[in-house]
């Protein structure tokens, strides 16, 4: 795992998106085609910014999302298909397409069946994600499952991560937070050719400790990342505040 420490946000931000940038160029130099996966939350904003702005041939590329609220409408402040649509899908013209996760789907196991169908055609390249301050990986909360092979499955979200989505104002209280959510797995995820982690804020300072320099366990779902060979956690100072490397 490589940890790349910046000075803030915007400079996290930056750096992330260039260094995703290069592996999805690198791909498309290989390939006529390729897809990626992005992820969404506050810890992506900036880098979502940046991506947009970098010299990438969009009309060659298939962009997964994560994971998905069950029962959440796709008009809803929260919706991760919403966030995804006006943060990056609209503002790529050329995109070839863009995979969402159907979340107020009315058959959930369908909707599931579909997105595997789909995205087992695909070889991922580079994966854009974060880590929850609970240390989750997509919606995987603890004790996350990493040995189930589907690529997306149905997840029961903890305490904490549904505190973590109030908090970051996403909804006006905890009763509105879904209690589940359609994610990918842990296996999939690490299918990834590449990870791109984009982690600021000393409030995720703990989860960023325990992935880093604690013992690969399922309590930590983004630990998991330390057996990645190619993986890229890119850290602001605050959230890279009690790693012991780091005065």
């Amino acid at each position: 795992m490589d940890i790349i420490i910046s000075e803030n946000k915007q400079i996290l931000g930056k750096q992330a998106s260039r260094a995703g940038a290069y592996a999805i160029q690198k791909a498309l130099s290989e390939k006529s085609e390729i897809a990626i996966i992005v992820a969404t939350g506050a810890s992506q904003f900036e880098m979502l910014e940046h991506l947009i702005d970098e010299d990438i041939d969009w009309s060659r590329i298939t962009i997964f999302h994560l994971d998905e609220y069950i029962g959440l409408d796709e008009g809803h402040p929260a919706s991760f298909r919403r966030y995804l649509q006006e943060r990056l899908v609209n503002k790529l013209p050329s995109l070839h397409q863009f995979i969402g996760v159907n979340g107020s789907a009315k058959n959930i196991d369908e909707e599931i069946q579909r997105l595997n169908q789909v995205i087992r055609q695909y070889e991922i390249d580079v994966c854009f994600a974060g880590i929850g301050e609970n240390g989750h990986l997509a919606f995987n909360d603890p004790p996350a499952d990493f040995s189930i092979s589907s690529p997306y499955i149905v997840v029961n979200l903890d305490d904490a991560c549904r505190k973590q989505q109030l908090g970051e104002k996403w909804f006006s209280q905890l009763e509105d937070v879904p209690k589940q959510a359609i994610s990918m797995s842990i296996m999939q995820i690490l299918r990834s050719k590449t990870l791109i982690l984009s982690v600021p804020d000393l409030r995720k300072s703990i989860a960023v400790k325990n992935t880093v320099e604690g013992e690969i366990t399922n309590q930590v779902p983004a630990s998991i990342v330390q057996q990645h060979n190619n993986c890229y956690l890119f850290l602001d100072k605050d959230s890279a505040s009690l790693l012991s490397a780091v005065d």
